[in-house]
């Protein structure tokens, strides 16, 4: 798992960007007004994202519009997939071992 990823989405106002991206290209402009940043300030997080490899950026006349690249998140879901089976089998431990308690308390 590549840490340049953690590492981006670390800092709250990138992670609202790629939240905000989720749902189709946006340019700067727009970007930065949601966020009430300023166009550099909004400039300097997209960079971050855009050398981490979770935006890919297009020139569309005079703007620059951002999109969310899928392939370093998925490589993030793969990672978390180990963590939640170890969860989820203690989960079911959990349930398990509960559902042994009940049944004594029947007794």
């Amino acid at each position: 798992m590549d840490t340049t990823t953690f590492s981006a989405l670390a800092e709250p106002t990138r992670l609202r960007m790629v939240e905000m991206l989720k749902n189709g290209p946006l340019s700067v402009g727009e970007i930065a007004e949601q966020l009430g940043l300023r166009q550099p300030q909004a400039s300097k997080h997209l960079r971050v994202l855009l050398e981490a490899g979770l935006v890919e950026v297009e020139a569309a006349a005079n703007r620059r519009n951002y999109r969310l690249r899928t392939e370093p998140l998925q490589a993030l879901d793969a990672w978390l997939e180990a963590y939640r089976k170890i969860w989820n089998e203690r989960f079911e431990n959990l349930d398990e071992y509960l559902r042994h308690l009940q049944s004594k308390d029947k007794e």
